[in-house]
């Protein structure tokens, strides 16, 4: 395999000067004394969600973002002429039926669209022993494409995706609001009952054991793993069926559509909304605390000293950051440190964001690919690599004659600490190198056709988008019952709710707009909205 020439390398992130810093000072016509219905803490989907769901109702609702630009993972940066997204770039929740479809209905909720361009394929696997498949949008050839891979188990491949149907059926009938809320799952109840009790049956079960019932051919159950790794980040023993449900069959459904101008998209236009509706944000303004009196959420203090009030606080922080940072350590709740340890804090991400000549790419190469060469690295740092080439759908991401190649694989920070500044620009050099060769299987000539690459490590992560050690979300410690263990959004500190994927049901950007759907819709109802 050919190794990897440099490109001209972009200074990490991590050692540019501080954007935050050096950036001028951007206008709020805020006061420090106005008192808002609701302080929403930070701009991830899941927080902005939540923020034009309240404003929509009415309420007097600000958002305090940290950083110079609103969408968090779910951002972007432009770097000579390449517009890339800092997360992931396969997105769920843009169908046009059903009730599932989120991210369209948050858009329309505050009077805003964006325009969206479909994915015939969601992902094209490469994984050990040569097994190459693609996932169809068209659920039957996805299942033939499977089927003709494992023919001996075609029986149990039909039943174990159509059991996950069963599940996205149940949920595609039905508001998804807060489940926090009896009236609302009363009323649920009593107009589909036969889906609430589907729901109910499929709560605490998780998708291995479900996989197990009618699959034997232990590859093929490795599959159904990576299947729910590569959203998850953790096997399919340990990956709740609910969520499964929703993944595997909605992108069949609704389908895998890709923003038109990048996923940062999605964040610009809620913000526009949010504007529009009479909402706020503010920029550069990095919470520090909350503020409680009398054992009650109050306000939120920035680190300029300023100290906002509202009647409800939503913090779209991590669970780490909110419970042990935004609210000190002898404040934080026991219910709160019992999470703790039934979670522990999925890996960071090392992110090599290339550009790339065009004739590097093969004809007929599809959108999103994983690249896997041994089943037991799996969940190893770097051992599984996921690509995103957002350009194949949207080619003005890009200069003419490009394409953008978003690399991303699991690693955690603890592997990122203690370096002097060469160690750690010379490990981000070696690992960029050895992902470029690996994925020279894929595209032969990568190295010699790169035009742009810039790496960030975890520590970038935790940097810029302030979560702890860079983790994207919780993931448990040990095998729970399905989504059981998963936190809704109100916490047991009165006036303080939690949003994102931190809380029910967890990461993805469907999974955090459904949860600022149902925060929302809890806060509404806790204010008579």
């Amino acid at each position: 395999m050919p190794s990897a020439s440099p490109a001209p390398v972009s200074p990490s992130p991590e050692d540019r000067p501080n954007d935050l810093a050096t950036a001028p000072a951007l206008q709020t016509g805020l006061a420090a004394s106005e008192t808002f219905d609701i302080i929403v803490v930070g701009s991830g989907i899941g927080g902005l969600v939540t923020a034009t769901q309240l404003v929509a109702k009415g309420a007097k609702v600000l958002v305090l973002e940290r950083y110079l630009i609103p969408g968090g993972s779910a951002g972007y940066f432009e770097r000579s002429g390449y517009r890339f997204d800092v997360g992931a770039s396969m997105i769920f929740g843009f169908g046009s039926r059903g009730t599932t479809n989120l991210l369209t209905r948050a858009l329309e909720a505050v009077n805003v669209r964006l325009d969206t361009i479909p994915d015939p394929v969601q992902v094209h696997y490469h994984l050990p022993d040569g097994l190459m498949l693609k996932v169809h949008r068209a659920y039957e050839n996805f299942l033939q494409e499977l089927t003709d891979h494992f023919p001996h188990e075609q029986q149990g491949i039909r039943q174990f995706y159509d059991e996950c149907w069963q599940v996205f059926n149940c949920l595609n009938v039905m508001d998804l609001l807060s489940l926090e809320e009896p009236r609302y799952l009363m009323r649920v109840f009593f107009q589909h009952p036969l889906a609430c009790l589907g729901l109910v049956k499929y709560l605490p079960q998780n998708v291995g054991d479900i996989a197990r019932r009618y699959i034997q051919d232990p590859t093929l159950l490795k599959f159904i793993d990576m299947e729910c790794y590569i959203w998850s980040v953790v096997p399919a023993d340990r990956t709740p069926m609910i969520n499964a449900g929703m993944v595997f069959s909605d992108r069949h459904y609704g389908g895998i559509n890709y923003p038109k101008g990048g996923v940062g998209q999605i964040a610009q236009k809620l913000v526009e909304g949010l504007e529009k509706a009479g909402g706020q944000i503010r920029y550069k303004a990095r919470v520090t605390e909350v503020v409680c009196e009398q054992g009650r959420a109050t306000g939120v203090k920035l680190a300029t000293g300023e100290v906002y009030r509202a009647k409800r606080i939503v913090s779209n922080a991590t669970r780490w950051d909110t419970f042990g940072k935004l609210v000190p350590p002898a404040q934080v709740p026991q219910s709160e440190q019992k999470w703790q340890q039934r979670y522990q804090k999925s890996p960071s991400f090392f992110s090599l964001h290339l550009g790339v000549k065009a004739d590097v790419l093969p004809p007929g190469t599809e959108c999103h690919h994983v690249l896997l060469e041994d089943w037991q690295q799996m969940e190893s740092p770097h051992g599984t690599i996921f690509v995103s080439i957002p350009t194949l759908l949207d080619p003005e991401l890009a200069p003419p004659g490009c394409h953008i190649l978003h690399t991303f694989t699991p690693s955690w920070i603890e592997d990122w600490q203690d370096l002097s500044p060469s160690e750690y620009e010379q490990k981000k050099e070696d690992i960029a190198e050895q992902i470029v060769n690996r994925l020279e299987k894929i595209f032969p000539g990568l190295a010699a056709g790169l035009d742009y690459q810039e790496a960030g490590t975890p520590r970038t992560h935790r940097r810029f988008l302030g979560r702890d050690d860079g983790t994207y979300g919780p993931i448990p410690s040990r095998k729970l019952m399905g989504l059981l263990g998963m936190p809704f959004n109100r916490t047991a500190l009165p006036g303080l709710y939690c949003v994102g994927d931190s809380t029910f049901p967890g990461q993805g950007l469907n999974a955090v707009a459904f949860s600022g759907f149902a925060c929302a819709h809890r806060i509404g109802v806790d204010l008579g909205l």
